[in-house]
């Protein structure tokens, strides 16, 4: 297993409650409910640490001591209840601000480390990673995989040119954006002036500045000449949305049946 540069950083966005996990998360934030006998957090610092990214940090709001007692080094987004994943973000200013490659994930998701590996070797300025079979996986989880799914176009050369939309077709999506992103270390002072430079009263998406979604800033950058390549795997991955997704990935275990979709390394 290539060993990367310790250079690599990682800054995992876990400020939400994530309501529709309820009552799990009454009393602990979204990425500490467990999977599989492990918290989505573990599982996916796990991982991380496996590829040599030692260097984490987590953004987090919703019962943010939890996350600090494990002893996790953290920056509080104090608005987390009004505010959405973009400001969580940027609440890490300082951590996105040190030297290195910059890996941003989301808190409720887990990934199998060859996966992030093909992310961690690709060069480009930004890279997503991106599941060119993701209708495998929504289709176990919903009667209809285009209600909850989002469009995804790449151009020949395999960048991002269009996602976050709602689809009207399974021809606008090429994959499925998966909450993990790579910031290339030289780009990172120009990601925060784009951020910076953004219109606080516009509409985004329909959501105001406070509340817009990654999607639409990822757009943002790539709208205004970013090249974000889309870093495509085949499944390997787990988003744990609701307490349903829970319940059937540890029901697809127990079946033996989950190992197409994510292999549990540790």
């Amino acid at each position: 297993n290539k060993k990367i540069p310790t250079m690599t950083r990682a800054l995992i966005l876990a400020a939400g409650q994530g309501t529709r996990l309820r009552p799990l998360t009454d009393d602990k934030p979204k990425c500490l409910v467990p999977l599989l006998g492990k918290s989505l957090l573990e599982r996916q610092v796990d991982t991380l640490k496996k590829s040599g990214v030692t260097d984490i940090h987590v953004a987090s709001g919703y019962r943010s001591d939890q996350i600090e007692s494990l002893g996790f080094s953290t920056t509080i987004n104090p608005r987390f209840a009004e505010t959405n994943m973009v400001e969580t973000l940027f609440s890490a200013l300082a951590f996105i601000q040190q030297k290195g490659d910059l890996i941003i994930a989301y808190g409720d998701i887990v990934y199998q480390s060859n996966n992030l590996q093909a992310l961690l070797n690709n060069k480009d300025e930004i890279s997503l990673m991106i599941d060119a079979k993701w209708r495998d996986l929504w289709s176990l989880r919903l009667d209809n995989p285009l209600d909850d799914a989002e469009t995804l176009l790449m151009d020949g050369d395999g960048y991002v040119t269009e996602l976050g939309k709602k689809p009207q077709s399974y021809e606008q999506i090429e994959g499925q954006y998966t909450g993990l992103i790579k910031i290339r270390a030289d780009k990172l002072e120009e990601f925060i002036a784009f951020y910076n430079q953004l219109n606080r009263s516009a509409i985004y998406d329909g959501k105001d500045f406070d509340n817009m979604y990654m999607t639409s800033f990822l757009q943002l950058l790539i709208d205004s000449g970013w090249k974000a390549k889309g870093v495509q795997v085949n499944n390997g991955w787990l988003e744990v949305d609701t307490v349903e997704d829970l319940s059937q990935y540890e029901t697809m275990a127990k079946n033996g049946k989950l190992g197409q979709f994510y292999k549990v390394e540790i």
